[in-house]
């Protein structure tokens, strides 16, 4: 069967039944195709009418709104908290971080390591050593200022230590 269409396009000699079937195959594609693409606009519109039912515009308009001044209010208060971190970072430089202490018998006849030397530096290892000797007769503290991990009065042997522990920052305790 030859036809004058088929030749005239330049696929006159193709069987005009394979050119049919070809047609068929492509048109059953396509009701495939929009039979699908109907189920998902269906799926999507049975989700948006469940969104919208019971509302109108302005009851979702105010849900909006609201939602906006919830993110407005979140957006201040870390806005806050930011300051305060700040705040916290800068009070953090100034705060005794480092601790080293040394026990020990500041007369022989005293016994228990009574006596001892604290130091408490910050991040700078400025801070102060406290020495407190005990002994029969009472208890005496001194305290000696500590600057960038220095004295300009003279350390005794324990608060040396003291003051090493802390600025190590090591087992703090003997």
């Amino acid at each position: 069967m030859n036809s004058k269409l088929l030749q005239n396009i330049g696929i006159g000699e193709i069987d005009p039944a394979y050119f049919i079937i070809t047609l068929l195959v492509i048109s059953l594609g396509l009701l495939i195709y929009i039979i699908v693409t109907n189920l998902k606009i269906k799926k999507l519109t049975n989700k948006y009418e469940i969104f919208m039912s019971g509302k109108d515009g302005k009851s979702l308009e105010n849900v909006i709104a609201k939602r906006f001044s919830q993110v407005d209010e979140l957006i201040a208060r870390d806005a806050k908290k930011d300051v305060m971190l700040k705040e916290i970072q800068e009070n953090l430089l100034t705060v005794y971080q480092k601790v080293g202490i040394v026990k020990y018998d500041a007369f022989n006849e005293m016994g228990g390591k009574l006596s001892f030397a604290l130091a408490m530096l910050d991040k700078e290892n400025t801070g102060f050593v406290l020495n407190a000797m005990h002994s029969r007769e009472g208890c005496y503290t001194y305290i000696k200022e500590i600057i960038k991990g220095e004295s300009f009065i003279v350390l005794g042997e324990e608060e040396k230590i003291a003051v090493e522990k802390a600025i190590s920052v090591d087992n703090f305790m003997e």
